[in-house]
């Protein structure tokens, strides 16, 4: 979280990232608020306000310029090929065309090949952000070219200690 909000904030912004770990990490979740964080209308900024019109859309999932792909499912060279036509073209309103790619590791070696070259040489726009459970499947050549964040789960007791405190501040009776 530090490393990330101190390269937003002196807007040294990578083209590329990797966020790997376990299920349930907040892999995919920190990938959104990178992406809030980085077209915020007062951005890229480490706070983003959360109230103008591109936080909204991001934050509901609705963002033009934010594209999610589950690639579970569009794993093959066609869907890859797409993105990269898709890459070319500027984002529609906001500063940066942000692609959250979940589950990277799923991605057919064919299919990884026809992607390097547009991280290779990104537009300026682009930030390609790739969320994986496995990340030693991740090719090196797409991963010598992005920053690497690994994800662990929080310690059992800093959960119990923290829905204690939300439940506190809620009113809500709850035991450990």
């Amino acid at each position: 979280k530090t490393t990330l909000r101190n390269a937003i904030a002196q807007n040294r912004i990578a083209h590329g990232y990797i966020f790997s770990g376990q299920r349930g990490t907040g892999k995919t979740t920190t990938a959104r608020i990178v992406a809030l964080c980085l077209n915020c209308e007062k951005g890229p900024t480490d706070r983003p306000c959360g109230v103008c019109a591109s936080c909204v859309e991001i934050a509901a999932g609705g963002a033009v310029d934010v594209i999610e792909i589950d690639a579970a499912s569009n794993r093959g060279i066609n869907e890859m090929r797409e993105l990269r036509e898709n890459v070319r073209y500027q984002p529609a309103r906001d500063r940066y065309k942000i692609f959250i790619i979940d589950e990277a590791h799923q991605i057919t070696n064919e299919a990884f090949n026809a992607l390097l070259k547009t991280i290779e040489e990104p537009p300026e726009w682009a930030v390609f952000i790739l969320c994986t459970t496995e990340s030693h499947k991740i090719p090196a050549t797409i991963a010598s070219r992005c920053q690497h964040f690994s994800f662990r789960s929080v310690d059992f007791n800093d959960l119990i200690a923290r829905m204690r405190e939300i439940c506190g501040k809620e009113g809500v009776e709850a035991d450990d």
